[in-house]
């Protein structure tokens, strides 16, 4: 596969090929999951877009990362959004992919006002831990996640 390929903001229209990359990097077909957030992305008004796409010279999507913008009742929350989706080509990856969609995104919030990002990963991931670790994102020192096991 090519390692070139383009960045843009991600569109309506990118919901199959989306669902069918997050498929193949993880090996289930999560259309509500995709059609809830397309849904909030597209369709609401209560949420600004923020999601990229990345696509090879051929117009085949490579990768996506997905993020949210809250707009609520008192206008646009832009101290912060959230990050919460992430997917490259498996044949794709470690070809700076993901990275550059991470910096397209965060010049996109950054012309929006936004002034922090957060996303959560799973302690045990230590690919994704490594990944966001080497694109500048930190643990939080604001926040602490708690739990309790049913």
């Amino acid at each position: 596969m090519s390692s070139s390929f383009t960045v843009r903001l991600m569109k309506a229209d990118d919901f199959d090929a989306v669902v069918a990359l997050d498929s193949r990097t993880t090996g289930a077909a999560r259309v509500e999951y995709y059609q809830m957030k397309f849904d909030k992305l597209f369709a609401s008004k209560e949420f600004l877009p923020t999601s990229m796409v990345a696509e090879d010279e051929a117009g085949a999507l490579v990768g996506f990362v997905m993020a949210e913008l809250y707009m609520g009742e008192y206008g646009i929350s832009r101290a912060g959004a959230t990050l919460d989706t992430i997917g490259v080509e498996p044949g794709q990856r470690q070809q700076g992919v993901g990275k550059e969609l991470l910096e397209a995104l965060m010049a996109h919030l950054k012309q929006l006002g936004v002034t922090r990002v957060n996303t959560l990963v799973d302690v045990s991931d230590e690919t994704l831990l490594t990944f966001f670790s080497s694109n500048a994102f930190e643990r939080a020192r604001s926040v602490v996640y708690l739990e309790r096991a049913l």
